[in-house]
This record gives C-alpha cells, structure tokens and sequence, in this order.
C-alpha cells in the first residue's frame, strides 16, 4: 500500500464510503481504485488527486497533505545518483536490495530521520 493509498482507505473508511461508491463517483473502475490504493498502480495524476479532495471536501493543509503523499506514492521508485559520492549511491543500493526485509521499526525510524520537521505525521 502506498502513502496516498492508505489515506484515500482511512478517509473512505471513517466516512462509511465503499470503495465500488467512490468509484463510482469519480467516474473509475472499483478495480483501479483498488490497485491505486494497494500501490499496483503509478502514482495519481494531479487531476485525481483533485477529485479525491473535492469528494471528500479536503481542503487547504489536508488537500496538500494528500497531494504530499500522492508526490510520495510512486510504487517503482528510481534513484539517480550520478555525481553523488560513493556513500550515498552505495545507500541507494542497499535500500533497494533490502527495503523488503527491514522490520518496521528500522522503517519508522529512517523516515524520522528523513521527513523535513514540519512533516513528520506517521505513515
């Protein structure tokens, strides 16, 4: 699951909204919600992200978070580090060989190191 699809299921989830009824409302398939949701698709277009915040009335700091986390929600990530030094391209590497197998407290604390202060809200 990615960021953004964790908070479009808690929004949906603590409003009573299905995920067939919204949907329907933004005018997708139930099955692209879904995979939008579970990180099986690319990260949302702008516009999406616009009608998620018009469904369910975000607006000013809760519509830029949603648009933060949807920044964040790429399933397949790429890191160029092309003129980088050798610590940091060999961090690359490692993240991307073992990010599988890291235990969620090792994850929680690299993104407390790595979320800007003003950003830290659990993910």
């Amino acid at each position: 699951m990615t960021p953004f699809g964790e908070r479009v299921r808690a929004l949906r989830q603590k409003r009573g909204v299905t995920l067939r009824e919204m949907a329907a409302a933004l005018q997708l398939s139930a099955a692209y919600l879904s995979a939008l949701e579970h990180g099986r698709r690319g990260r949302p277009t702008d516009g999406l992200v616009h009608q998620v915040c018009g469904y369910f009335g975000l607006f000013w700091d809760d519509a830029e978070e949603l648009r933060r986390l949807a920044r964040l929600s790429h399933p397949r990530v790429t890191v160029d580090t092309a003129g980088l030094s050798p610590a940091k391209t060999e961090l690359a590497n490692l993240l991307a060989e073992r990010i599988r197998a890291l235990p969620e407290p090792q994850v929680k604390e690299a993104l407390r190191i790595l979320k800007p202060a003003g950003r830290r809200k659990s993910s």
